[in-house]
This record gives C-alpha cells, structure tokens and sequence, in this order.
C-alpha cells in the first residue's frame, strides 16, 4: 500500500460512494454523544462496537466512530449482498488502510474451540484474551463492554443497531476494537473482526451457539497502528460525507 498523505486521504474520501438513502428518507445527524477522555467509554458503531480506554481525547474518539462507520458504508455499497462476509470484509480494510489505519494483517484465520456450544460472546472474550492478555486494562474495558451488551434487553437501542447490522440469515460479520493511549502518547487500536456462517438462520448474535460441522467462525486480529496527521487531515472530510446518515447506526454506553 502507497504511503497515505492529507491529500490523498481526503481525495480518497470525496471519491467514496456510499448507500443511498431510503426513498423519502429525511437525512438527519444522530443524538449528540459525549465523547469524554476522563473515562472509559465504548459506543456501537453499526456491526463493530469500539471501546475506549480513559485518556483517549474526545477528538479522537470522535475521529475512530465516524472512521468506523464510513469502512462499513462504503463496504455496504461495494458489497450489497450482505451474504459475503469475506468480500465485505476487503472493502471495509481498503476503505481505512486508505485514511490512515495502518492494518498489518487482513487474513482469517478458523477459530477452534473444543467446547461444542460456545456462544458468540465467549468466543469473543476468548479471542480478546489471547490478543490483549498482555494489557489487562485494555481487557478488563472489552470486557466489560461485552458483559454491559449481553446483560442488555434485546430492544434495546445497542443491541438494536448491532444485531440489524451484523447478521443476515445464515451468516453474521461483526467488529471488536479497543482504541488507547499510553502515558507518552503513543495512540493504539486493537482491531478484531469476526465472521460467521451457520446452517441455520443466525438470531441474537451474542449468544448463538457455534457447533461443531454445523457452524464456521473466522476471525482476524492484531494490533493497528494509526496515523494520526492523515486521519486528522481528513477529519472534516469524512464529517461531511457522512452528513445526514449517521443517524440510527451510533449509541453509546458507559462502562
């Protein structure tokens, strides 16, 4: 991949097709968040749910969200059978490797269990403890994260956008990112996305079961490294683009 600039970030992004929307669809801005770097903090961003660990600015939280859910638009309009996991998955790498995320690996690897019946959530806690057993802090804010959603009633608005976003019949893609910054500010995402495919139709994606010869989950995931003068760069860029569809895709929660 070419070395990304301001320049060519922002040219990237204004090039960017995105879904149309609905026919008589009023475009509108979704509830102003409170973006607060004094805690940590996760929000559901369409099919990825990002966490935050205190001392992240509010600009950059900001900054991750509206990333996020630009990837996923603009994967949706390259890749509308939602069926193609994998297919939706490059689109969605290209669009951030192309705004400053630096992504080192975007392979899937099978995820093996030997528990038959593990659910969606423990596999996801499971994942998150290989990648981030080395920052305990980092840990215990997924997982907190991910016990706030599976304690959740299923309307609500979370688990709403979540489940809308991520599943569709016998296949489900969804994200897992924790974004933090260490005392000398070095600013870090850990990245992990999962994708599922089952016989049966997939419901309450947190907790289906994956069985064995019945069910295939992937999963990529590492540490991405941001450049933080591209993607402030193309900070405004992106807020314009995104204008009127951010409604009804972003919630946030407290942990």
């Amino acid at each position: 991949m070419n070395k990304q600039t301001r320049a060519s970030a922002r040219a990237y992004v204004e090039s960017i097709e995105l879904p149309g929307l609905a026919r008589g669809a009023v475009p509108r801005a979704a509830a102003p968040i409170d973006f607060d770097a004094l805690k940590n903090q996760a929000m559901v961003v369409g099919s990825e749910v990002v966490s935050f660990v205190q001392g992240v600015s509010a600009e950059r939280k900001q900054d991750i969200v509206n990333a996020a859910l630009l990837a996923q638009l603009a994967a949706s309009k390259r890749v509308p059978d939602r069926s193609d996991v994998f297919a939706w998955y490059g689109a969605y790498f290209d669009v951030l490797g192309n705004i400053g995320w630096v992504i080192q690996d975007t392979g899937f690897d099978s995820y093996e269990e030997q528990s038959d019946g593990l659910e969606a959530h423990e596999a996801i806690l499971k994942v998150a403890g290989v990648v981030l057993g080395a920052a305990p802090t980092a840990l215990a804010v997924v997982t907190a994260t991910v016990e706030a959603m599976k304690s959740m009633d299923t309307d609500n608005p979370w688990i709403t956008i979540f489940d809308r976003e991520s599943r569709c019949a016998e296949s489900a893609r969804f994200q897992i990112s924790l974004a933090e910054q260490d005392d000398t500010g070095q600013f870090m995402v850990t990245s992990m996305a999962f994708g599922l495919r089952a016989e049966s139709t997939i419901t309450q994606i947190l907790f289906f079961k994956i069985r064995k010869s019945h069910t295939t989950l992937k999963h990529c995931s590492g540490k991405v490294t941001i450049n933080t003068d591209v993607l402030a760069g193309v900070r405004d860029s992106i807020k314009a683009k995104l204008v009127g569809r951010t409604a009804g895709y972003i919630d946030a929660l407290d942990i």
